[in-house]
């Protein structure tokens, strides 16, 4: 009886099948990528419980991830230690590179080492050069650049071009960043060497700028190093350099160094390089009226009447801002100031005249606030100085006719 129900063919259906790892390996990928991240989970579990080494790697790697999509971040880094504990080729490795990315992301720089050295343990040359590139950014990050230089080299010279040329451009922008130029330099060329990309083209560009900077603030130093004053080179020359090289720098984000740099060109020592650089910073500017009170009312500047000596150049009250405006690469702000200005006084003025308005205290009170709108503004008062200037030219008087404080305190002075 006994082993004639163990040679049954009916006694295999009182055990249970053996699993088929493989196949819920399958499953709980189906079930992740379907949504169904709890029950992934628990089938990679039971991979994780009784399969083989090569399953239960597979496994580990599975719920690593569906764990951490989960949001369940440390139960991630466990199953990823599970699967690098288990020496897979393949899976271990890759284990190692998510654990590694996790860790540098909460900016764990010990740990993504360390998981980033069980990659290139691991042999697979396949996820070695993205090691090599972790290792290189943790070593920029911590200031050893020297540390990072061998790591970068392993990236640039792997087998991974579109990596290659990603750590080329990341390399490359810090290399700039130090004013490495030349280094910079080379290394996008190998990165395009690797492969063509917009951005790789854009950061070579950029280390054109770098290079032209140079160029000019050379000529500029050239231009100012005769502690006697004597020229040493052609004004033209020097105010050229001094305008490019102040709004490359501008380009670069640097407006500091922009306006220091138009400042020494407007304090130059030479006297003609100065007047060139000015000439240079006042390109485009609006040329102020010039009519005298009498011909042309209250269009005129101060100090251009009739009987006036004719002046050299005509300087509007707005230069001043627009010159440090310029300098400072701050134009935008200014216009945008300008046309805020301009929408309140439009808007004042138009309503009283939309609505028929004919009240004369009304009128009064809308024209009085449409005046006072620039004073909200750095440049404001400069425009009422400069109008209570050319009221009193205009008429004659030797003394502001205007009130005190006009015109925040409206009236005429008595």
């Amino acid at each position: 009886m006994t082993a004639t129900s163990r040679n049954s063919p009916f006694a295999a259906a009182d055990e249970p099948p053996e699993p088929d790892f493989q196949n819920l390996c399958d499953q709980a990928r189906d079930l992740a990528e379907s949504g169904h991240l709890k029950r992934a989970a628990q089938v990679y579990t039971r991979v994780l419980e009784g399969g083989s080494r090569s399953h239960r790697a597979l496994a580990a790697l599975g719920l690593a991830v569906v764990r951490h999509d989960m949001g369940d971040i440390s139960g991630a880094r466990e199953a990823g230690r599970i699967a690098m504990d288990t020496g897979h080729p393949e899976y271990a490795p890759r284990a190692a590179y998510h654990l590694a990315l996790s860790y540098e992301a909460e900016g764990v720089a010990e740990q993504a080492e360390r998981a980033w050295r069980g990659v290139l343990d691991a042999g697979n040359d396949r996820y070695t050069p993205a090691a090599h590139y972790g290792l290189a950014r943790l070593a920029e990050e911590r200031g050893d650049a020297a540390g990072a230089v061998a790591h970068w080299g392993q990236v640039l010279e792997g087998p991974d071009t579109a990596l290659a040329a990603r750590a080329a451009h990341d390399y490359a922008e810090r290399l700039l960043a130090r004013g490495e130029v030349d280094a910079a330099a080379e290394v996008v060329q190998r990165g395009l060497a690797a492969e063509e990309h917009p951005r790789l083209r854009l950061l070579l560009g950029a280390v054109c700028v770098e290079r032209a900077i140079g160029e000019f603030g050379a000529v500029v130093d050239a231009s100012r190093s005769d502690p006697e004053g004597a020229r040493t080179v052609e004004p033209a020359t020097a105010a050229a350099a001094v305008e490019l090289l102040a709004r490359l720098l501008a380009v670069r984000g640097d407006a500091d160094g922009a306006e220091r740099t138009w400042e020494l060109g407007l304090t130059h020592s030479d006297t003609a390089t100065a007047a060139d650089v000015r000439s240079r910073l006042r390109r485009g500017f609006l040329a102020p009226h010039t009519d005298s009170p009498a011909e042309g009312g209250m269009d005129a500047a101060p100090g251009t009447g009739a009987g006036d000596a004719p002046a050299e150049e005509v300087v509007a009250w707005w230069d001043p801002y627009l010159e440090a405006a310029v300098t400072q690469g701050s134009l935008p702000m200014l216009t945008g100031e300008l046309f805020s200005a301009v929408d309140q006084m439009y808007t004042r003025l138009a309503v009283p005249l939309a609505d028929g308005e004919t009240r004369v205290a009304a009128l009064r009170h809308t024209l009085q606030e449409a005046v006072r709108s620039p004073g909200a503004y750095v440049w404001g008062r400069s425009l009422h100085e400069d109008f209570a200037e050319r009221l009193r030219l205009a008429t004659g008087a030797e003394a502001d006719v205007l009130s005190e404080g006009w015109p925040d305190h409206d009236g005429p002075r008595r």
